[in-house]
């Protein structure tokens, strides 16, 4: 009987931990019935690219449209890229763009959110620049003394 139990017990454990990791996922599936929650949920979705250590990142922009279902309509567009970014750069911040876009499409959009979007373009900026930090030296030139 002992082990039945133990069974069953680590059944409900993993069955717990099971639905933990899914409700952040689940979260997405809220109806979106306005532009800051598209946008909420386009954040929820970016994936920055792993860059080495020192990379500046960059800011890339992308034009879309959505269907009434929440489906992308036609092929999404790059419009901007930072113009400081590398050819890798470049090309791994639209694989991440795209990726984003593929984890959360199709949009639960309510029905008047779908209709009021449905065919409309989006322009959507990812911003991943980092800042470099700030020297802690102090600069002769900042330091300024009056007598």
């Amino acid at each position: 009987m002992l082990p039945r139990r133990l069974t069953t017990v680590a059944v409900a454990l993993i069955a717990g931990a099971i639905g933990f990791a899914v409700r952040p996922a689940s979260a997405q599936n809220a109806p979106i019935d306005n532009l800051n929650a598209l946008f909420s949920a386009m954040k929820q979705c970016w994936r920055p690219p792993r860059l080495p250590a020192g990379n500046p990142g960059m800011q890339i922009t992308v034009l879309v449209s959505f269907t009434r279902s929440g489906e992308i309509l036609g092929k999404p567009r790059i419009t901007f890229e930072s113009p400081e970014a590398g050819r890798d750069d470049s090309l791994a911040y639209r694989v991440a763009v795209m990726e984003a876009l593929q984890r959360c499409t199709p949009l639960p959009f309510t029905p008047s959110m779908g209709g009021a979007v449905a065919g409309r373009p989006f322009t959507l900026r990812f911003d991943d620049r980092r800042q470099s930090p700030k020297p802690t030296e102090k600069r002769a030139w900042l330091i300024t003394t009056t007598s």
